[in-house]
């Protein structure tokens, strides 16, 4: 049975598990992405977490084709598409650093799994690609837009276009790929292992900053940062109090 499985610990463990059909994801499994998500996101004990699949020739294929092809246009645009945006959306706004292990082909959905993940480690005989218009379809989750900030424009229409294959060595020349290693989840263990040595409030705001420049819900990271300092201000207790005891605030302005 397809699933996503949370496996917890400082460095945890997002795993991808539908070997059957490549990893590729079912509705079940966007749902229990965006659940787990949120049950990284409120773990204090989480420094960071690993995007990896089961064992398989693919890391992930895509969107379970048996999921969307008897959907209605409208269902498809309004449910299929949107939900999954959403929920990788949510994963990439995930305030712990992540990373993906692509330890087989990164297709479709794999590939714009990945493109929500800040740091990517390949293997060395992975590929990637954007396959959709093969089957009659367009990249939904971010393919055409989020991958665009990341790879050049005239390699995702390479993609995207052309059926055209990244293969691992070209996909660190163009910084997308970290790493490239022949056991990818060794080589981004060792990466997330550098997390113990940080502040794990500094690489939290460190990924807002730079989510804002990158235009990663830019709206949202800024308030969050003013939020942040705001919430740690003299005046914020004052006027908490103020409030609670039914008077007149006197803020210090610090």
């Amino acid at each position: 049975m397809s699933a996503v499985h949370l496996h917890r610990g400082a460095i945890a463990r997002l795993e991808l598990d539908n070997p059957g059909k490549l990893n590729a994801f079912t509705p079940d499994m966007l749902e229990q992405l965006e659940s787990h998500c949120a049950a990284l996101d409120a773990d204090p004990a989480v420094l960071g977490v690993l995007v990896t699949a089961a064992p398989a020739r693919a890391f992930c294929a895509g969107a379970d084709i048996s999921a969307w092809a008897g959907l209605a246009p409208a269902e498809f645009a309004r449910h299929w598409v949107r939900d999954g945006h959403r929920v990788f959306d949510r994963l990439a706004r995930l305030s712990k650093p992540t990373i993906a292990v692509i330890g087989g082909h990164a297709f479709g959905g794999g590939l714009e799994l990945s493109a929500a993940c800040d740091v990517r480690v390949m293997a060395t005989e992975a590929r990637l690609g954007l396959p959709e218009s093969s089957v009659g379809i367009v990249p939904g989750w971010s393919g055409t837009q989020r991958l665009l900030r990341l790879v050049p424009e005239p390699v995702v229409k390479e993609m995207a276009l052309f059926g055209r294959h990244l293969t691992a060595e070209r996909a660190r020349e163009l910084g997308f790929v970290a790493e490239v290693a022949a056991d990818p989840l060794a080589a981004a263990e060792e990466i997330a292992a550098r997390l113990a040595h940080t502040s794990p409030r500094a690489t939290e705001i460190a990924k807002y900053l730079i989510h804002a420049a990158a235009g990663e819900d830019r709206a949202a990271m800024i308030e969050a940062l003013g939020g942040g300092m705001i919430a740690a201000s003299a005046d914020k207790s004052e006027g908490v109090a103020a409030f609670a005891e039914k008077r007149k605030p006197e803020f210090p302005g610090v």
